[in-house]
């Protein structure tokens, strides 16, 4: 809008001043300004009463001295004298108000504007639909009650610049709300100006989800947030038992939110992002060419594309040069692609040709009445060409204007503009920013905004308190042949579904794995089965296997001087379940250790955790400290402790312990449990802390110690238990204890098998399995190959194939039972008397050196000579002294002290009477 010229101005005001007339004088200030400002705004509607004061008031200011000022004529001085006068009696936001001038009338023309590219898909299809929302409210007789709605069109061009621009221009206009943008990227640039100036931005077409945080509180959108979008992709990945995508994605605020969204949502699910490959929005065919060859080299086949929709079908269309779009490939795109099939009238073969496959997202909208007309009024003016779900958000943001605006002005909202002390600082540039203004009843109409609740095309119009629209759905759509289909609804109340979501929002929510349903879906190459989603990238790098470079047991895996460099048990089933695989993996094999010695297998794991290997293969359990670190294979062999002992013939002899006992023996043998906890516990009480204590706590360790010498090593430590090392077992067995041997050794079951296997059934394995547990391929985390391999191992041990490796390199001799066995199932007292003589001799022995030490000690500490001393001096005290110091509790708090203050005692007692005997006293 031009600003008038002060000849305009002053002329504004001698009209004002000739409909007066002389009474001007003798009116009162405030009445003689109501008539001036009533008077200027009927000569001249286009040029505001709050511009011409601010001009006006620019214009005093601009003279120097009063001698410039007397230039003017006098009448006209005088006016502008008045002017100014008034201008200092009340606040310059009011000067400028309309609100003071007119707040008590409802205006009859209300601007807002209208922000977005017109020559874009979403564009084309917001004009149209803005421009017949705006007629379809001036024309409604029960809404504003006959205020009319004037649009301010800005194109944004596709321009962060150019929208700033646009935006600044419109604000100029005293617009009260600005539809639009459509870009994300726009719409984060024109947020900071409608904060600045109070104007609510209500955007149809921007879905990047950091656009609804808190630092744009003027900032609504009348569509759903990439937010949901991106969970719904990942429940599709969920759904299918992917693991891993590839997101390609143009490289704007627009993109960037949406990926960082599904990155976070897949976290969620252990599922992740191997690939992030991002192009600029202006990069040509050759730039999106090397992107996909490089995403090609990736081991994820599951490729996201979120970009804009008027450039994504360049990724197609490389995609199907590089034969990306056959079987094997997954790729799901995001609502831009039903966007741009909606909007073309008619979609050729060649480009469906192209997207054969492809699983993607369409903002879902229910099929009601006002939904069927409208699309009906557009086919009858525009046919099918141009039409797609943002037409529908577009036409109902006008709508969430008109009746937040209906609202605010029935709650007496403020229609006033004032000037903004930040920006009229900035008068010297060139910009002009100085001419923007706040709209005052901007915090008000946004609450408003966020307080609606109606019915439009798009379906319910409400505001959550994170203001997202509630309910978001989404179409899932399969483009078969020539169009699309659908394949099912995702909500956030209930996730997939085969009926429309309105349908269950009256049930309760429903997101359990049985409970989600979907049809089945074409992929690329007209397959039916569900894609893998990952193969073995061919890309020159072969798999690194490390192996245990074994010292012995190297029937599991060892170095071999064939091609492969190594073999074993745990090599052909590796290559056994490979085999196996829908795909080919090139693998090479390399070895870990020295060869003198067993490597360390914690070691080696964690080198795999470390990508120095991809995987680990060999006789390696799967233990807890292990699968903190990678991820392990279905086991393919059970391992676990055993104890193995030479074969000996069972004979009913005072020495035979191998049968089950009679009653009468665990009596027995409970009885001497105890006997000997209760002899440990007084041979160790003086000299034993972990024997010492309250009264209960000592019972408690004496049984403790009783019956944990069942099946337990002693908690307390009484002498240690010894274990040694050996690397010929059989060598070891057949020295035996008393030679330098072992009686028994204790080992992994796979390694005693094989053991037993070479020593003619000289030796067994005696009692269950201690632990159980199991050997298992690592490969790193996260890895989609160790699904497969264990998928492999599980074909290989149900189809007998993982057996007859194990035969083929651990076979053995089934040994024949116990050689001489008795016929009695029990052992009888009678064969354990020697035990238990020995044990009883034992146990008389060592109480009766303890006791015989602790009298002596005593004696030592209470000697008979001083008791006699006593006597002579005084016989009935020492009497009486010597039946208390002999007292039975006397004896009991001596043998209770500790070994090291019986000692102190007769220390310092030695010491005494030596310096008695020494003393000339």
């Amino acid at each position: 809008m031009q600003a008038a010229s002060p000849t305009i101005l002053l002329r504004n005001f001698f009209l004002a001043v000739k409909y007066q007339g002389k009474r001007m004088k003798a009116m009162h200030l405030n009445k003689h300004k109501d008539l001036v400002v009533r008077k200027s705004v009927k000569v001249d509607r286009d040029f505001g009463v709050s511009k011409a004061l601010h001009q006006v008031q620019k214009r005093l200011s601009s003279y120097h001295n009063m001698g410039e000022m007397l230039l003017i004529p006098r009448f006209t001085r005088r006016i502008l004298i008045l002017l100014s006068l008034w201008s200092l009696c009340i606040p310059l936001g009011v000067i400028c108000n309309i609100g003071d001038v007119s707040s008590s009338l409802k205006p009859k023309v209300i601007n807002i504007g209208a922000l977005f590219t017109l020559n874009s898909v979403i564009g084309q299809a917001a004009k149209y639909a803005i421009q017949a929302a705006i007629d379809d409210v001036n024309s409604s007789p029960n809404i504003l009650n006959g205020i009319q709605l004037k649009l301010i069109f800005g194109d944004t061009n596709c321009s962060g610049f150019v929208g700033t621009m646009e935006a600044l221009q419109l604000m100029e206009s005293d617009v009260v709300v600005a539809i639009g943008p459509q870009s994300s990227g726009i719409a984060h640039v024109i947020s900071h100006v409608v904060n600045e100036l109070r104007v609510p931005l209500v955007s149809f077409g921007a879905t990047d989800p950091t656009l609804s945080s808190m630092q744009y509180p003027y900032f609504l959108r009348t569509t759903h947030s990439d937010y949901f979008q991106m969970y719904a992709i990942v429940d599709i990945v969920e759904y299918y038992g992917w693991r891993e995508v590839v997101a390609i994605f143009v490289d704007d605020d627009y993109g960037r939110g949406g990926i960082s969204i599904l990155g976070d949502a897949l976290a969620k699910k252990r599922s992740k992002i191997s690939y992030k490959a991002a192009f600029s929005p202006g990069d040509d065919g050759s730039k999106i060419n090397d992107l996909l060859v490089e995403v090609n080299l990736m081991e994820s086949r599951v490729y996201v594309v979120h970009v804009n929709p008027d450039t994504g079908l360049n990724i197609f269309s490389v995609a199907k040069s590089l034969n990306m779009m056959d079987d094997g490939y997954v790729w799901i795109a995001t609502d831009w692609l039903p966007t741009y099939l909606d909007s073309m009238e008619s979609v050729g073969s060649d480009t469906m040709n192209l997207l054969q496959g492809v699983v993607a997202l369409r903002h879902y909208t229910p099929d009601t009445n006002l939904k069927k007309k409208f699309i009906s009024r557009w086919k009858g003016s525009f046919g099918s060409a141009g039409f797609n779900s943002y037409a529908l958000y577009a036409y109902d943001s006008v709508w969430l204007v008109a009746h937040a605006l209906e609202v605010f002005l029935n709650e007496g909202g403020n229609l006033s503009f004032s000037y903004d002390s930040n920006l009229q600082d900035m008068n010297g540039s060139m910009l002009h920013l100085s001419s923007l203004r706040v709209f005052n009843g901007g915090e008000q109409l946004r609450q408003t905004l966020l307080r609606m609740n109606f019915t439009g095309l798009s379906g319910q119009i409400q505001f959550n308190p994170d203001k997202h629209l509630v309910h978001p759905a989404y179409d899932v759509l399969n483009v078969v042949g020539t169009g699309t289909r659908r394949i099912g609804y995702w909500s956030n109340y209930s996730h997939f579904s085969i009926v429309p979501p309105e349908t269950l929002y009256s049930k309760p929510s429903n997101t359990s794995t049985s409970s989600q349903h979907l049809y089945s879906v074409i992929w690329p190459g007209d397959a039916t089965a569900t894609p893998r989603g990952w193969v073995f990238p061919n890309n020159g790098q072969p798999l690194r296997i490390v192996v245990p470079n074994r010292v012995g047991y190297r029937e599991f895996a060892s170095k071999d001087a064939s091609p492969q460099g190594v073999r074993g048990f745990c090599i052909d089933v590796l290559e056994a379940a490979i085999s196996l695989l829908p795909y080919a993996v090139p693998h090479t094999y390399m070895l870990f250790g020295d060869g003198k010695r067993n490597p360390s297998y914690d070691d080696l794991v964690y080198k795999v955790s470390q990508n120095v290997y991809d995987t680990a293969v060999g006789d390696i359990m799967i233990v807890t400290n292990r699968t903190k670190i990678v991820d392990f294979t279905q086991p393919y062999m059970e391992s676990g402790l055993v104890v193995v002992v030479p074969m000996k013939e069972a004979k009913s002899n005072p020495w035979a312990f191998l049968k089950p006992f009679t009653r009468e023996m665990w009596f027995v043998t409970a009885a001497f449990f105890l006997l000997v906890g209760a002899v440990v516990w007084i041979l160790e009480h003086r000299i034993n802390h972990e024997f010492r204590g309250p009264p209960r706590q000592q019972l408690i360790t004496i049984c403790w110690f009783s019956f944990s010498t069942m099946f337990f090593s002693h908690r307390e430590n009484t002498l240690d238990l010894k274990y040694r090392t050996y690397r010929n077992p059989r060598r070891a067995l057949e020295l035996g204890p008393k030679k330098g041997g072992v009686a028994a050794i204790v080992d992994e079951l796979p390694y005693i098998e094989l053991f037993l296997s070479t020593t003619n059934c000289l030796y067994k394995i005696v009692g269950p399995e201690f632990t159980k547990s199991g050997w298992g391929f690592a490969f790193q985390r996260d890895s989609p190959l160790a699904i497969d391999m264990s998928t492999a191992i599980l074909q290989l041990s149900e189809n007998g194939d993982l057996q007859k490796i194990h035969n083929k390199w651990l076979t053995h001799s089934e040994c024949s039972l116990q050689v001489n066995q008795i016929d009695e199932n029990q052992l009888s007292l009678n064969s354990f008397w020697g035990l238990f003589l020995i044990c009883g001799i034992a146990c008389v022995l060592a109480l009766i050196i303890f006791f015989y030490r602790v009298f002596a000690q005593y004696r030592r500490f209470n000697p008979e000579d001083e008791e006699s001393e006593m006597e002579t001096i005084e016989p009935s005290r020492s009497s009486r002294r010597s039946i208390r110091s002999t007292s039975f509790k006397q004896i009991i708090d001596f043998v209770d002290k500790k070994e090291a203050e019986i000692k102190e005692m007769l220390k310092r007692k030695n010491s005494n009477e030596s310096k008695q005997t020494n003393s000339p006293f």
